[in-house]
C-alpha cells in the first residue's frame, strides 16, 4: 500500500470531467484532495462528523436459552421499546464464535485491498443485486457513496450457496473464501431467528411466528469498505436512508462512522467489541403494521483510517407475502401498508427507486399507481 508521501496521482477517469467515466479507485481516491463532483452533497445536506453518543439498548441473548420467563418478558420489554423509538438495539452473548467474526474480517481486508481489476471479476452490473460495487457509478450521477462493497445471496436452502457464488465468479482460488462466509451466514441466520423470536414476543406473538415466517428466506451479505477520505466533511459513506429488508445484523469494526436519528437528531453508535447491531428494515415496518419503525442511518467517513462492516440482511423468502398478523391491526392501529412480495421491493430498490428515509412511503405509491394503471381501461 503506498504511503501518503508516495501518494498515486488521480487518473483522467476520476477527475471532475463530464467526459470522462468516473472510476472509484479507493487505493487512490483516500489520498486525493480534489474530490470528484459527483461525491460530494449539497451544502445544507453535508454530514456532521461530530455528533453526541447515543446510549443504545442492549440485549442479552442468552436469556431465551435461560429458560427463565421473568428475564424473557425483561428482554422483550426493552426491544419493545427500542424498535418503537430508534428502530435498533445490540445484541450480546450471541452465541456467534469470534473467531469466525475476526477471520470474516480478515478476509475481508484482503478481499479489499486486491487491485480494482481483480475485483472486478466480480462486478455488479445495474439492476443487479450481488456481486462487487465501486461506490454506485455508473448507477446514480451524484452524491455517490463513498465506499465500495461485495454482496452475495444466501438461502439456507440452497446448499454452500455462497461457496458455489464465489467460485463461479472469482475462480477456485476464493473457493475459502466462500467457505468461510458460508459459514457465517450460517450462523447469522441462525441468529437472525432468535432474534425475530424476541421480537415476536416483544409484539404479543407467538414466539415461533416471525421464526416460521422467515425460516425459509432470500437473504443478501454485504461486505462493506469504506476508505479515507480527505474532505471527510462533503461526503458520506452511506448517505442517510433505512434498510428496504427486514431486518439487518451488523458488525462494525472499531473505527466507527455509523450514525443514527433519535429525536429528530443524529447520534453516533459507538462500537461494541464482540456486540451485533440489529436494526428494523422497512419490510419489517410492514409486518409489524408500523408499530415498529425502520431504522434512519447513515454512515460518514474520516480522513485517516479505513473503516469495515459486515452486514446481513435477513429478507422473507421472494415470493411471499409481506401482511402483518390480524392481531396487529385493529381500530386504534389500522392497516397501514398493502401487502406485497419482498420479490417486488426489493426490485422496486434496485431498479426503480433510490433508496433514502421514505423508501416504504414511495414503495407503496408506487403499488398503488401499478394497481390503478391496471384497472385504467
Amino acid at each position: 500500500m503506498p504511503s501518503p508521501a508516495e501518494k498515486p496521482s488521480l487518473p483522467t477517469s476520476c477527475a471532475n470531467n463530464e467526459h470522462q467515466p468516473l472510476v472509484f479507485d479507493s487505493s487512490i481516491l483516500r489520498y486525493e484532495s480534489n474530490i470528484p463532483s459527483q461525491f460530494i452533497w449539497p451544502d445544507h445536506e453535508k454530514p456532521c462528523l461530530e455528533v453526541p453518543e447515543l446510549e443504545i439498548p442492549t440485549i442479552d441473548m442468552g436469556i431465551l436459552l435461560s429458560g427463565d420467563p421473568l428475564a424473557v418478558s425483561k428482554a422483550a420489554e426493552l426491544v419493545n421499546e427500542a424498535c418503537k423509538k430508534y428502530g435498533f438495539f445490540l445484541v450480546v452473548n450471541h452465541g456467534v464464535d469470534l473467531g469466525l467474526i475476526e477471520k470474516a474480517h480478515q478476509y475481508m481486508e484482503l478481499f479489499f485491498s486486491m487491485g480494482l481489476s481483480e475485483k472486478q471479476k466480480a462486478q455488479r452490473k445495474v439492476g443487479e443485486s450481488f456481486g462487487y460495487a465501486s461506490s454506485f457509478v455508473g448507477w446514480f450521477s451524484s452524491k455517490l457513496p463513498w465506499k465500495e462493497t461485495m454482496s452475495f445471496p444466501f438461502s439456507p436452502g440452497c446448499q454452500n450457496v455462497v461457496e458455489q457464488y464465489f467460485v463461479s465468479l472469482m475462480g477456485e482460488d476464493f473457493r475459502h473464501f466462500g467457505r468461510l462466509y458460508q459459514e457465517y451466514c450460517e450462523d447469522m441466520n441462525k441468529l437472525a431467528l432468535r432474534v425475530v423470536e424476541l421480537i415476536a414476543i416483544s409484539l404479543g406473538l407467538n414466539h415461533a411466528y416471525f421464526r416460521d415466517f422467515f425460516e425459509d428466506n432470500d437473504s443478501i451479505f454485504l461486505l462493506n469498505n469504506y476508505p479515507p477520505c480527505q474532505k471527510p466533511e462533503t461526503v458520506y459513506g452511506l448517505g442517510p436512508h433505512s434498510d428496504p429488508n427486514s431486518l439487518t445484523i451488523l458488525h462494525q469494526d472499531q473505527v466507527g462512522g455509523l450514525q443514527v436519528l433519535s429525536d429528530e437528531k443524529w447520534h453516533a453508535v459507538t462500537p461494541v467489541p464482540g456486540a451485533f447491531v440489529v436494526n428494523i428494515g422497512d419490510t419489517f415496518m410492514a409486518l409489524s403494521n408500523g408499530i415498529y419503525k425502520s431504522c434512519l442511518h447513515r454512515a460518514v467517513v474520516n480522513s485517516q483510517t479505513v473503516r469495515r462492516s459486515l452486514a446481513f440482511f435477513l429478507s422473507p423468502r421472494m415470493d411471499k407475502t409481506v401482511t402483518p398478523q390480524a392481531g396487529l391491526v385493529n381500530p386504534k392501529n389500522p392497516r397501514m401498508y398493502p401487502d406485497f412480495t419482498w420479490k417486488t421491493l426489493h426490485e422496486f430498490s434496485q431498479k426503480i427507486y433510490r433508496i433514502d428515509m421514505n423508501t416504504l412511503d414511495a414503495f407503496c405509491k408506487w403499488l398503488q399507481e401499478q394497481e390503478s394503471n391496471k384497472n385504467t381501461p
